[in-house]
């Protein structure tokens, strides 16, 4: 299995980092998993508060598991409200189907992990992800 290395996500995190600062966000929490959804690096800000990691891995880690953005995962709540539910009862709660988690594919579209991000709006969030990503010349997965 292809994961994410160590290199690639300090990689996302400093590009996700330098573009919130750029567009003046909130205090940012930027979380990374590999391809089997062990957290791989992590960094919260100053000024982010206490509970932006569970709040990144929910978002990285539903996205990573169910094989979609969490935007995705997003829009499937609305439509399917009872199926996110039992989703997120089987994952323990873990999941948070909003926007901010973003798949991370290599240059041959192989999922290698997922990011992450909490502490602006999700958005936001989802924005400074893809843009993290970008950074380390991965492919963002949003959908």
């Amino acid at each position: 299995m292809n994961s994410i290395t160590i290199d690639q996500a300090r990689q996302i995190i400093m590009g996700s980092l330098t573009f919130a600062r750029a567009q003046k966000m909130q205090p940012l929490a930027v979380l990374v998993l590999d391809a089997g959804g062990h957290a791989i690096a992590f960094e919260r800000e100053d000024g982010a508060s206490n509970l932006r990691f569970q709040i990144a891995d929910g978002k990285s880690y539903g996205a990573l598991g169910m094989g979609i953005g969490s935007r995705a995962l997003f829009e499937r709540a609305q439509q399917q409200p009872f199926f996110v539910e039992a989703v997120n009862g089987a994952f323990g709660g873990r999941l948070i189907p909003v926007p901010g988690g973003v798949l991370v594919r290599d240059s041959d579209s192989n999922l290698i992990g997922a990011v992450g991000i909490s502490g602006d709006n999700s958005d936001n969030d989802e924005a400074a992800a893809v843009a993290g990503i970008k950074a380390a010349d991965l492919e963002p997965d949003t959908g």
